[in-house]
């Protein structure tokens, strides 16, 4: 029973960063939970000492659930092309959910999202698990059923894709900027502070974040790199809402977000987010790294 409990806690503790996988595998948050509760389902069902590497395990059974439902609504979608010879796009606009619509938007990118739908399923999952969430080919192989260079190969093919279709940040280069930020913060050196943030940028912080102690509003380089300087000892770099962000938590949750724009290798801009209402909102999901 002991064992169980344990692994139910950390499946809740792994929730969040599930949901953000299938959500934007899926781009529907609906279906993402649906996704997460399918793999807690099969966790439940299997054996606790079978299962080596939690992580690997959960990522593989919401990878190949996702799969599944991309493969399904990719079949219903050309049984009702045969059938009414409509375009499907249309159809989808003006059925969608607004508020579900504002909050895919939002969180995925709704020019990208759109481009992820003419991907193929294999495609599609590769790149976002890949792209998006810097899992390895080599675990998302066996999700797919190939091998690690045919992975590979279909993520280059989406990368392609999206490319020249959207303008993409480059996720790597936002986390890497992020992680010497904070690594800069914490070893108190001030010019390299200065050098990771542009002349002009603004740090804004939510209410909570100010009870906190945190300035509601700080301005320019120097004081941004001044109220930052010897700092951040607990944050920890994180994806919040697909960017590279950071987090500080308390008893396993977040407590304040750190939401970075990083323009041109500097960052230009920083939120501070800790109302409750709002980290717990579906559109704010963060995963540590």
């Amino acid at each position: 029973m002991a064992e169980r409990e344990w692994l139910a806690r950390q499946f809740e503790r792994k929730r969040p960063r599930l949901h953000a996988v299938a959500h934007r595998m899926l781009g529907s948050a609906g279906e993402a939970e649906d996704a997460v509760q399918e793999a807690w389902i099969r966790l439940h069902r299997s054996d606790p000492d079978a299962v080596e590497n939690l992580d690997g395990w959960l990522t593989t059974v919401v990878g190949r659930v996702c799969l599944d439902m991309l493969r399904a609504r990719a079949r219903r979608e050309e049984m009702l092309e045969e059938q009414f010879r409509a375009p499907a796009a249309a159809a989808d606009t003006e059925a969608a959910d607004p508020e579900q619509a504002a909050v895919v938007a939002d969180s995925v990118g709704l020019a990208l999202l759109v481009v992820l739908d003419t991907l193929d399923p294999v495609e599609r999952l590769v790149f976002v698990l890949h792209d998006m969430f810097a899992v390895p080919f080599a675990d998302i192989a066996p999700i797919v059923d190939r091998s690690p260079a045919a992975a590979r190969q279909s993520a280059s093919r989406a990368r392609r894709r999206v490319q020249g279709a959207v303008p993409l940040p480059d996720l790597r280069r936002q986390r890497e900027i992020v992680d010497a930020f904070l690594a800069a913060s914490r070893g108190g050196e001030f010019d390299r502070l200065l050098h990771l943030l542009a002349p002009e940028v603004v740090m804004n912080a939510d209410g909570a974040s100010v009870a906190l102690g945190a300035t509601a509003v700080v301005r320019g380089a120097h004081d941004v790199a001044k109220s930052f300087s010897g700092r951040a000892l607990l944050a920890r770099a994180a994806l919040v809402d697909g960017v590279a962000g950071a987090v500080w938590e308390t008893g396993g949750r977040p407590a304040v977000v750190f939401r970075f724009t990083v323009e041109d290798d500097v960052i230009t801009a920083m939120d501070l987010v800790a109302d409750r209402e709002r980290l717990d909102a579906p559109d704010l999901v963060v995963v540590a790294g």
